[in-house]
């Protein structure tokens, strides 16, 4: 039984200064592991420290940027298909279209996405290039279907929004709505053969996590989303996606607390009596 934490900071095409986000989230994991691995008195961290493997890409050169999409391709690939529980540490939301693409390549996909955007935008002042604000509309095959939780979006019609979401509950029905939504999601990802958790930071409210390149009003707090996450958990789950955070506009490291203790959850979640079948 292993995870694998994959850091892949790519910030292209949107949202700079993203990636050092990742690369900072790797770095912590590394000494999370580290000072797990020196404790000697018994620890819950016992359950993990040997069986998180990270693999970290570099974008340091022309050739690094034109391959990115091939090489995540290969490395989601990689981690789905040796049934691993995989963290992908993405620098901006467009790092995760990858595992979109693989999770689609298999039937009953389903992908719960926490994100204040909808990845659609097709309005007059959106580029009709691949971006992190439309990367849904550019997926090489077909994609999994896409739950979106979270949204403040004011602009999309319903039928866009339809054609591309499987369904969608904004930040304003989660306020309105909690249990109804919390159990409609536990629903999704019962049904769903391989389910997949993508967390684009901006979902949460910045009163909560500062550390983002454009804050929306009205968001998610970190408890409804572990809430969330906890009734979701079981053996169709087969990984977690992080993006969108940006350490440069952090508050005293409070949105980098978060995500820390987020990742220490989820492996302890995963590796702490493991349910049958994972």
């Amino acid at each position: 039984m292993e995870s694998i934490a994959v850091a892949f900071p790519f910030d292209l095409f949107g949202s700079a200064g993203t990636g050092a986000g990742a690369q900072l989230l790797v770095d912590a994991l590394r000494e999370m592991l580290a000072d797990a691995r020196r404790e000697t008195r018994p620890s819950r961290s016992g359950a993990y420290r040997d069986h998180v493997r990270i693999k970290e890409f570099t974008f340091e050169t022309l050739d690094d940027l034109s391959a990115w999409r091939k090489c995540a391709r290969r490395a989601a690939r990689a981690g789905l298909r040796a049934d691993r529980f995989v963290l992908w540490l993405s620098g901006n939301h467009l790092g995760v279209l990858p595992v979109y693409e693989e999770l689609g390549a298999s039937d009953g996909s389903v992908v719960i996405q926490w994100d204040a955007h909808l990845d659609i935008c097709n309005l007059t002042d959106c580029s009709a290039a691949l971006s992190h604000g439309n990367f849904l509309l550019h997926a090489a095959g077909p994609l999994p279907a896409v739950v979106n939780v979270g949204h403040r979006d004011l602009f999309l019609p319903a039928d866009h929004v339809r054609a591309h979401y499987r369904e969608t509950f904004s930040a304003i029905e989660v306020a309105a709505r909690p249990d109804h939504v919390a159990g409609r999601l536990a629903k999704l990802g019962r049904a769903a053969q391989r389910l997949w958790v993508d967390i684009d930071c901006d979902v949460f409210d910045p009163a909560y996590f500062p550390a983002v390149a454009q804050p929306m009003p009205f968001g998610i707090a970190p408890a409804y989303l572990v809430r969330v996450l906890d009734a979701l958990w079981s053996p169709a789950l087969c990984g977690l996606s992080l993006s969108e955070f940006d350490p440069g506009r952090d508050r005293h490291d409070q949105s980098l607390a978060t995500l820390i203790w987020l990742l220490e959850w989820a492996l302890l979640r995963r590796h702490e009596n493991p349910a049958p079948g994972r």
